[in-house]
């Protein structure tokens, strides 16, 4: 119980940091509830998931729902700029089929590319697509298009609409909700690409 709550603080302290030492990139003082999670994630095929990628995965949040659902031979790679998520991340997830890498999110095909595979099946983003610096976002967005193998999809999770902005530009169909069991609550998008 004790060893619990030290990781939970642990990992509550290092989000709390994270988002204190960058907050337009963090987003949120509070991760994503379990309810989020759920959401996100229910769309996903499981079993053609091959390899999935997260942006910004701050303490893992994420991480483990989509390990405890990822195939055997499959990868998760996730992208953060923050040096403070990435050493946490690489210290407390213990899986092969883990990678964490400091890197920027439109740098997403050559990092895939570095770990052995020509795209990916899902990528998933709760980045703050409204405070990006000039840019960054319609990058980003071009190159999550390019990465994702056909009939897999862009699942983004924001407060704000401005992601899907950046979204339709490339995705024709994209699916969209609202969780209110969020704090605070927040809006859903799946970007799908569709075979030609």
């Amino acid at each position: 119980m004790k060893r619990k709550a030290g990781r939970f603080f642990g990992q509550w302290g290092v989000f709390f940091r994270g988002f204190v030492e960058h907050p337009r990139m963090v987003g949120s003082i509070i991760p994503s509830s379990g309810y989020t999670i759920e959401a996100m994630l229910a769309p996903v095929d499981w079993q053609r998931c091959e390899v999935f990628v997260e942006y910004g995965p701050g303490v893992g949040t994420f991480c483990q729902p989509v390990l405890d659902r990822l195939r055997r031979d499959g990868a998760l790679i996730v992208i953060d700029t923050n040096p403070l998520f990435i050493d946490y991340l690489k210290r407390t997830i213990r899986d092969s089929r883990f990678h964490a890498v400091l890197g920027s999110a439109a740098d997403v095909e050559e990092i895939v590319r570095a770990h052995g595979y020509d795209g990916a099946d899902y990528v998933l983003s709760g980045l703050p697509f409204s405070t990006l610096p000039e840019g960054v976002g319609p990058a980003i967005a071009a190159a999550t298009h390019r990465v994702i193998r056909e009939g897999g999809a862009f699942l983004v999770y924001q407060f704000s609409a401005k992601a899907r902005d950046f979204m339709a530009r490339h995705f024709r169909r994209i699916d969209s909700g609202f969780e209110w069991r969020n704090v605070p609550p927040c809006r859903l998008f799946w970007g799908w690409k569709d075979a030609r």
